[in-house]
């Protein structure tokens, strides 16, 4: 079985051909996963520059984390969701399509950095927070996120051959 007919099995289920062919869900869909990604991605960017010491200095690292942890998590949600109504309902061209597969690799990549980085950044616990951490799980994240980002707008000017 390939990608491309998993991709067609999975699309042609009612849900996600209701969405697909609706004038106003996937557009309505599509413009949701947009705006989670500007405010979860904005909230990432003022975590990772605060995490630099580029700006925010007078705030507390962690105190930072803290406060924007639920609307991260909110954002990232919301987000995923709608991307995924979104990947199922294309699925068939998504699957096979290099940027998408990409960007899927750099999601999972980005789980690896957060599972890495949870104790010794993320979750410090009271602990002081090593520069070096900080300033490795700040530029890593920043490169990844900036890449997932080009890979999502890269999937749109696939042509498949």
């Amino acid at each position: 079985m390939t990608l491309a007919s998993v991709g067609r099995t999975l699309q042609e289920l009612r849900g996600f051909t209701a969405v697909r062919e609706s004038a106003y869900v996937y557009p309505v869909i599509l413009s949701t996963h947009v705006a989670c990604i500007a405010l979860f991605g904005g909230l990432i960017l003022l975590t990772n520059v605060r995490l630099l010491e580029w700006c925010l200095t007078d705030v507390p690292v962690d105190e930072m984390i803290e406060r924007f942890r639920p609307w991260k998590q909110l954002g990232f949600v919301v987000m995923v969701g709608c991307g995924s109504l979104l990947a199922a309902s294309k699925a068939a061209e998504y699957f096979v399509n290099p940027f998408f597969q990409i960007k899927m690799a750099l999601l999972g990549a980005i789980g690896v950095h957060g599972t890495y980085f949870r104790r010794r950044v993320y979750r410090p616990a009271g602990a002081a927070i090593s520069a070096g951490n900080a300033r490795a799980a700040a530029v890593l994240s920043l490169a990844l996120w900036v890449a997932v980002a080009t890979m999502g707008r890269w999937i749109a000017y696939y042509d498949a051959p």
